[in-house]
């Protein structure tokens, strides 16, 4: 939930004051066909929170709030195959939405580490070099620990051990990436959705990119070739001593030992069912690369949105704590609104 006034009720430029806490919500409506539809009015949407109708005190079309962006993107030895075409698709997809001194970009990848390959920067230059600098990475015993005092397991890196890293990355990004910034927020998250090597649970994923107001954009993009080869994403044990984010990020947890979470196979959630739980419950989307849709279809369609959500807010009632459920529709039942569905209020 952030924390805004307003000093008007439906205007692009509506301009804020500090006395009033407001909910702000990002949606977009499509059609049954999956068409983005731009042209509604404040009165034709419905916005209840924890089953209770809500006034909508702040609408506005197309917002033109600044737009920060994070790529998130799996590097383990099961994209080996795919991560070409997700460079060169990534950097098309950032030079085409990103506006000049406007908008802001960073860029992780993940597999057993989460490492920070480019700070929040405006400079298209830097982001295609931090793309540039992806590797795919296979696990490695007594590997050095990056971000930390360089010693394996510990300080501020994974220094041993196998698996991906996913929920962490989620986490780190909406923590210490998303959570102080204004404005829209949004991540892409590349994989194929299987987490083998994470402190965090998918929930707690979940629950930093909902208090930080961000939205997850899931894009399912799995190597089939190397699932079926000789690289097994299971986890090889070892003590872990914290998450993260080193080489060139500087940002870390300290954990204790024990483990990863994600643990073998077996203990493996359906990466498909992970990838679209977190993008409908922090109000992004879901997809899927296929050979009929590539990455480059996926972001065209992900660039229409973002130049065409809805920004709709209420004022919540006094004394709200924790976690609320919100829905956001339509009333022309014909239509479908896309937004989160919850916030925790402070």
């Amino acid at each position: 939930m952030a924390t805004y006034g307003f000093a008007q009720e439906s205007a692009k430029d509506a301009t804020f004051t500090s006395d009033v806490n407001v909910v702000n919500v990002f949606a977009t409506v499509k059609d049954k066909q999956g068409k983005v539809i731009r042209t509604l009015q404040k009165d034709d949407f419905l916005l209840e929170d924890e089953g209770h109708s809500q006034p909508i005190r702040y609408f506005a079309q197309q917002s033109d709030l600044p737009l920060t962006l994070g790529l998130l993107i799996d590097t383990s030895g099961s994209q080996r195959n795919v991560l070409e075409p997700e460079r060169h698709a990534s950097y098309r997809f950032l030079e085409e939405v990103m506006r000049p001194d406007k908008d802001r970009a960073f860029v992780i990848h993940f597999d057993y580490d989460v490492e920070l390959l480019q700070d929040l920067t405006s400079s298209r230059k830097d982001l295609e070099a931090a793309l540039e600098d992806l590797t795919v990475n296979r696990p490695q015993l007594n590997r050095r620990g990056q971000g930390g005092g360089g010693n394996p397991g510990g300080g501020g890196g994974r220094g041993r051990g196998g698996g991906t890293n996913l929920y962490d990355a989620v986490l780190l990004a909406s923590d210490d990436m998303m959570k102080k910034q204004q404005g829209r927020k949004a991540v892409f998250l590349l994989s194929d959705g299987v987490d083998t090597g994470s402190k965090v649970t998918l929930t707690d994923a979940i629950e930093s990119a909902q208090r930080a107001d961000t939205l997850v954009y899931s894009i399912r993009f799995s190597d089939q070739e190397s699932s079926k080869g000789g690289f097994q994403r299971g986890g090889l044990g070892g003590s872990v001593g914290g998450i993260g984010m080193g080489r060139r990020g500087g940002i870390g947890r300290n954990g204790g030992n024990g483990g990863p979470a994600g643990g073998g196979r077996a203990n493996q959630a359906d990466g498909k069912k992970v990838l679209q739980r977190l993008a409908e419950e922090t109000g992004g989307g879901y997809y899927e690369v296929s050979s009929n849709r590539t990455l480059g279809d996926i972001y065209t369609s992900i660039e229409e949105e973002l130049r065409s959500q809805y920004s709709l807010g209420f004022t919540p009632d006094k004394g709200s704590i924790g976690y609320h459920k919100l829905h956001v529709g339509v009333k022309d039942k014909g239509l479908i609104a896309q937004a989160r569905g919850g916030y925790y209020a402070r």
